[in-house]
């Protein structure tokens, strides 16, 4: 594959069916560079996107000028609504915006209150990037998101508390082997609370299907089993995501923390704590959102009787957000 094949308006530059391709691809989607676009660049790149699609392209536009106009778009606007997501709420924004999340959460000696703080704070941050890069082609109401949002953080901070809890009242651990374990709580409290959240914020794609679509793009239908489909992958992904940001940083930590430097100089543990950090949210998020395709395919068959009748197709796409 060249590096910018011909271009496919709305379609991914890489093979959305080989692994590589959806890791290719979500990089892409994940670039923090796309933050810092003007207002101005935005205009232009949906402009020229619009008149590729009316067919009056000015001579001399590249094929890599078109894919970086797509980027840009799919980066700032969500494709069921057409509106602008906030700049922390974007996937291009997750990492810079959720590192020092991740480096609070996993901070040693955490008191009950800092426990509480840093759970809630995650879960706000999720539930937003959660309702604002769902699927939208069937509105839900605000309240919905509400419900997910309380969900997730009652379910993320009892899990931690009480992790913690009974950790601290488990006399046979020795100091260090506690203050180890207490690393490792934020995993299962995270990891939960997230299933809680995709769960509870889009429960109204389970009562109302997503849209799925034929060959052309088409709507042909309102499926519940899709949506069902679309919440399993995506929950399936919030478990994985928090795995290398949770689990490696307390690992590599406890090791880098036996080194003479660090030991000498304890000022440098939290920045490098925080690239450690930083390291393993980079490797762990275009991984996690590459386990399935954005677009995912579904037999017919497999579908409501009506979509059925509706197409002729043995495959349609839906959505599954991100």
């Amino acid at each position: 594959m060249s590096e910018y094949p011909t271009f496919q308006l709305g379609k991914p530059r890489f093979d959305q069916n080989k692994f590589f391709g959806r890791f290719r691809h979500f990089l892409d989607v994940i670039d923090p560079s796309t933050l810092f676009v003007t207002e101005k660049r935005l205009q232009e790149s949906m402009e020229l996107l619009e008149r590729f699609k009316k067919g009056t392209l000015p001579p001399g536009v590249t094929d890599a000028q078109l894919w970086q106009a797509q980027k840009i778009k799919q980066a700032i606007i969500h494709p069921d609504t057409g509106e602008k997501i906030l700049m922390p709420f974007r996937m291009s924004g997750f990492i810079p915006f959720g590192t020092p999340v991740v480096v609070g959460l996993l901070l040693p000696n955490q008191t009950l209150v800092s426990t509480v703080f840093w759970q809630w704070l995650n879960q706000s941050h999720n539930a937003c990037v959660n309702y604002c890069n769902r699927n939208a082609s069937k509105p839900a109401p605000f309240s919905k998101f509400v419900q997910g949002y309380i969900g997730a953080v009652t379910s993320a901070v009892s899990i931690a508390v009480g992790l913690n809890v009974l950790i601290q009242r488990a006399s046979r651990f020795s100091p260090t082997t506690r203050l180890l374990v207490q690393r490792f709580i934020p995993f299962p409290a995270v990891a939960s609370a997230n299933v809680c959240n995709v769960v509870l914020m889009r429960h109204s794609e389970l009562s109302e299907g997503i849209s799925v679509l034929d060959d052309d793009g088409n709507v042909v239908g309102t499926s519940k089993v899709a949506a069902r489909h679309a919440l399993l992958e995506t929950a399936v992904t919030r478990v994985v995501l928090p795995m290398p940001i949770l689990v490696l940083p307390p690992m590599i930590m406890a090791a880098l923390e036996r080194l003479p430097l660090l030991q000498r100089r304890r000022r440098l543990v939290l920045p490098v704590h925080s690239l450690v950090c930083l390291a393993a949210f980079g490797l762990a998020l275009p991984l996690a959102i590459s386990l399935f395709p954005q677009m995912s395919q579904i037999s017919v068959s497999q579908l409501e009787p009506e979509i059925s009748m509706a197409t002729d197709c043995k495959m349609v796409t839906y959505n599954k957000g991100l």
